[in-house]
């Protein structure tokens, strides 16, 4: 068969023989880059990118300035998730759009809830005075009972896992071991970028506390309860938020009740998002001394990227201590 070939027979085993070797070696690779990676929101689609490193590129499914509280699903979202081998998620109080979806998925897809990572400290729904739900607009009530009910489903835990950064170190251990199940050959890579990302993440503690602490103890209101994470690592005083559940609006008596707190306590701000009306945080400060300000706990105005969650964490301390304490 090698008749006519310009090459001894010995030349010719040899490279049949390396070809053999470099389909071997290249095997699983082009095996692993067939493996898809999706994350439902920003926050945790930084920590997956900081993970992959340049291996690959997660796809997000909550981009632009959605919020995971009001998405809902479309067709190429289901599409996308029915194609995943890996979903990083958060939990069933966060991106809980995805439960109908994710049910019906085959064995071979690994979902991640990463608020269940092992070293995730949770904190349960604040209940109670400023944050107990809105009952009064009858218009929403029945919304308030399908939220409690929701609620109830997945447990009373606030979802807002990632903006502790101690708990995003954890989901990061995490987010390594899963992609090393599916890529066993850049387990070490992961396990370094990971680590790599944990030291950042110590350094932006130490930031964020240092840039903080001088208006650690002045109140302030939250448009929705999502927070406490960040308040409670920092140190910050929250006296109240407008609403419990950001898919409801607050009821004329409530944003009444939240002014009488804000004079009473003195509190020098209130935070509007960007995905939510502006007008009521100007409805609830009219009349007295506090300023109006805005966080953005999902990154929903920041591009996505590796980046993102270093970008977010800074930003809701300059958020904060710009409006705390206006230079």
């Amino acid at each position: 068969m090698f008749k006519n070939s310009p090459l001894p027979m010995r030349a010719l085993a040899g490279l049949v023989g390396l070809n053999a070797a470099i389909v071997v070696t290249l095997a699983p690779a082009l095996a692993a880059d067939s493996v898809k990676v999706l994350v439902t929101i920003k926050p945790i689609h930084a920590l997956v990118a900081q993970v992959m490193g340049d291996t690959g590129t997660p796809e997000l499914l909550v981009g632009g300035t959605a919020s995971p509280h009001t998405y809902v699903m479309k067709p190429s979202d289901a599409k996308k998730l029915s194609s995943a081998n890996i979903v990083f998620r958060v939990s069933g109080t966060i991106d809980a759009f995805i439960d109908k979806a994710t049910a019906s998925l085959p064995n071979t897809t690994d979902v991640v809830a990463l608020a269940l990572a092992p070293g995730v400290t949770t904190l349960p729904q604040r209940a109670g005075g400023p944050f107990e739900p809105d009952h009064h607009d009858s218009h929403a009530h029945g919304l308030h009972e399908q939220a409690d009910d929701h609620d109830h489903d997945h447990g009373a835990m606030d979802g807002h896992v990632w903006l502790d950064p101690a708990n995003a170190q954890a989901m990061l251990d995490l987010i390594a071991a899963k992609l090393a199940v599916r890529w066993p050959e850049r387990a070490a890579l992961y396990r370094s970028n990971a680590d790599a990302a944990k030291s950042r993440i110590d350094q932006l503690t130490t930031d964020i506390t240092t840039e903080l602490a001088p208006v650690s103890s002045r109140p302030y209101v939250v448009f929705h309860d999502a927070y406490q994470y960040f308040e409670k690592r920092f140190g910050l005083v929250v006296a109240g938020s407008i609403t419990v559940n950001p898919e409801i609006p607050p009821s004329g008596q409530r944003l009444a009740k939240l002014r009488e707190k804000i004079n009473k306590l003195g509190a020098t701000c209130v935070f509007g998002e960007p995905n939510f009306d502006a007008k009521v945080i100007a409805t609830v400060i009219e009349g007295s001394a506090a300023r109006g300000g805005t966080l953005d706990p999902e990154g929903a105005s920041l591009p996505p990227g590796p980046g993102l969650y270093e970008n977010l964490m800074r930003n809701l301390a300059a958020g904060i201590k710009g409006c705390l304490a206006p230079s």
